[in-house]
C-alpha cells in the first residue's frame, strides 16, 4: 500500500471513532423523532404504543416481534399485540411524513427512486399473501410473502421509504380467504410493476430525482419501462441477459437491391457483447474504494426492443457495465435506459451503483429494525408493522446523519464533501420529467436546519 492510500485508510479510520457524545440525550431525541408522526394517530394511547413499539425495533433484540418488544418495556403483551394487529389506524400518513423528511434531508436532484421485489419465507398458508412463489432470499420457488420496496437513494444516504404486500391470483380469486386474513374488499390483484408505480405515483413528487432504477425483475417487463417512459420518468433499469436488442448505431446489412431495406438483426444483449472489441468500453472511477479507485467499464448503444413481439414504441439506450467481483470475477451487468445516448457513461455507472443501495436498506431493515421479524398473520398487522419498521429504519438514517455531522452543536445534513468516497458532484443533470420544474431545487451541503431533529434544542 503506497503512501496516499495508508493516509486514506487513517483517514477512514479516524472517521470510525465514535464520540462518546453522540449517545447523549438518546431517550430525548427518540421522543422528539416520533412525536410528529404519533400526531397523525388519533387515540393517546396509540400514540403511546407506536413510540413503544419504534423504541423497541431500534434496539439490540435478537426477535423484534410485539412479544420481545413488550417484555422489554415490561408490559403486558396484548395491548401492544392489539394497537398492531387490530387496532384500526392508518398506516399510510406515517409512511408519507418520512417520505416528505426524507426529500427535505438528503434529497439531491438528481436522486433515484429505486424498487425490489423481497420475499419473506413462511410456513403455512394462513398468513396475508403466503404462497409457492419465487422467493430471491432462498433462490428458489418457496412458501413466502412477498413486498415491492421503495427506497430513495442520494449522495447523502439511502432509506426504505414505502412497501406493498403482492397478493396472487390464487390469494386474490378468493374472498373467503382475503376475508379471513382481512383483506379490504377493494384490493385487487396487482402486478409488481403496477404497485411499483402506484407508490411512484403517492410519493415520487416528495421525493426530488432524475432516475428511476430496479433490479432485472422489473426491468424486463417493457410495459413498465414503456409507462415510466410515459410518464416522463428517466429509467435505468437491469434486464436478463437475454433480452433481445437490435443495434441502431451498426450499419444495416448489404442491400440486395429487392424487397425491403434490411436492418440489423435482434440479438441478445450477452452475445451482442461478446461481439465487443475492447476498445468500445470506457473506464469509469465511480467511487474511491478501501483498497483504491473502484472502476468499472461502460458501454453504451441506441437499441431497439421488443414490447409483446411488437416494437417498443421509443428508442432505448443499452447501458453494460462490466466490473470485477471481491473474488475476482469479471461481472456484467445489463441495463436499458430512456435517457439520451449522449448522457455520460460515469452517470450511467453512479445510478447503476445507486441501484444496489436498496438492497443494503432491505438488509438493515431485517436485521436492525425488524422488517421480517413480525407474527402477524392479517393484512391490518403486517402493514402496521411494516410502516413502523421503516419509520424505525428513517431514525437510524437520522442518528447516522448526526453522527457524521461536522458541528456537534446542531443537527444539520451532512457535508457531502467529507465523504470521500462517494461519487463527484457537479455531473450536469439532464431532466426526463415533465414535472421537473415542480421538483424542490436542489439541496446544497450546507443546509442549517432540518425538517425533524431528533436532538432537543
Amino acid at each position: 500500500m503506497d503512501a496516499r492510500w495508508e493516509t486514506r485508510l487513517e483517514g477512514m479510520l479516524a472517521e470510525c471513532e465514535v464520540a462518546p457524545s453522540i449517545y447523549h440525550n438518546t431517550e430525548e431525541r427518540l421522543q422528539k423523532f416520533i412525536a410528529p408522526f404519533a400526531a397523525l394517530l388519533s387515540q393517546q394511547a396509540q400514540r403511546q404504543h407506536a413510540g413503544e413499539y419504534v423504541a423497541g425495533l431500534v434496539t439490540d433484540l435478537e426477535r423484534k416481534n410485539v412479544e420481545s418488544i413488550a417484555y422489554r418495556h415490561d408490559q403486558e403483551r396484548g395491548p401492544l399485540q392489539h394497537f398492531i394487529g387490530c387496532a384500526e389506524w392508518n398506516h399510510q400518513p406515517l409512511l408519507d411524513e418520512p417520505a416528505r423528511q426524507v426529500g427535505a434531508q438528503i434529497g439531491e436532484a438528481d436522486g433515484v427512486i429505486v424498487f425490489d421485489p423481497s420475499g419473506f419465507p413462511k410456513q403455512g398458508k394462513k398468513s396475508v399473501g403466503v404462497a409457492r412463489q419465487w422467493c430471491g432470499r432462498l433462490c428458489k420457488v418457496e412458501n413466502c410473502q412477498m413486498a415491492v420496496y421503495m427506497a430513495y437513494v442520494s449522495r447523502l444516504g439511502h432509506v426504505l421509504v414505502n412497501e406493498r404486500l403482492y397478493l396472487s391470483t390464487e390469494w386474490t380469486k378468493s374472498r373467503t380467504r382475503c376475508n379471513a386474513a382481512g383483506v379490504p374488499k377493494q384490493v385487487r390483484f396487482q402486478t409488481r410493476h403496477a404497485l411499483a408505480l402506484e407508490m411512484l405515483t403517492e410519493q415520487g413528487h416528495l421525493l426530488p430525482h432524475a432516475w428511476v432504477a430496479g433490479d432485472d425483475e422489473m426491468g424486463k417487463n417493457g410495459q413498465f419501462r414503456r409507462d415510466l417512459h410515459e410518464r416522463g420518468e428517466q429509467y435505468l433499469l437491469a434486464v436478463p441477459s437475454n433480452t433481445l436488442v437490435r443495434d441502431l448505431e451498426a450499419p444495416p446489412p448489404e442491400y440486395s437491391g429487392q424487397g425491403r431495406t434490411p436492418k440489423q438483426p435482434f440479438q441478445r444483449v450477452d452475445r451482442w457483447r461478446d461481439g465487443l472489441p475492447e476498445s468500445a468500453w470506457t473506464r469509469v472511477n465511480v467511487r474511491d474504494g478501501e483498497k483504491g479507485p473502484l472502476e468499472v467499464d461502460v458501454v453504451v448503444c441506441r437499441v431497439q426492443t421488443k414490447l409483446a413481439k411488437r416494437l417498443m414504441p421509443h428508442e432505448e439506450t443499452l447501458v453494460i457495465v462490466r466490473c470485477r467481483d471481491g473474488a475476482g470475477v469479471t461481472k456484467h451487468d445489463f441495463y436499458l435506459s430512456a435517457a439520451p445516448r449522449t448522457t455520460p457513461a460515469q452517470k450511467f455507472a453512479r445510478v447503476a451503483l445507486a441501484a444496489h443501495r436498496i438492497e443494503e436498506a432491505i438488509k438493515c431493515g431485517k436485521s436492525e429494525t425488524g422488517l421480517a421479524h413480525y407474527e402477524v398473520r392479517n393484512w391490518r398487522g403486517w402493514h402496521h408493522h411494516q410502516a413502523l419498521s421503516l419509520l424505525a429504519a428513517w431514525l437510524l438514517v437520522c442518528e447516522t446523519q448526526r453522527g457524521k455531522k461536522i458541528d456537534p452543536g446542531h443537527y444539520l445534513a451532512p457535508n457531502s464533501r467529507r465523504h470521500r468516497h462517494a461519487p463527484p458532484r457537479g455531473l450536469a443533470m439532464q431532466h426526463a420529467h415533465e414535472n421537473c420544474r415542480l421538483q424542490p431545487a436542489p439541496l446544497g451541503a450546507q443546509r442549517t436546519s432540518a425538517v425533524l431533529s431528533p436532538q432537543g434544542t
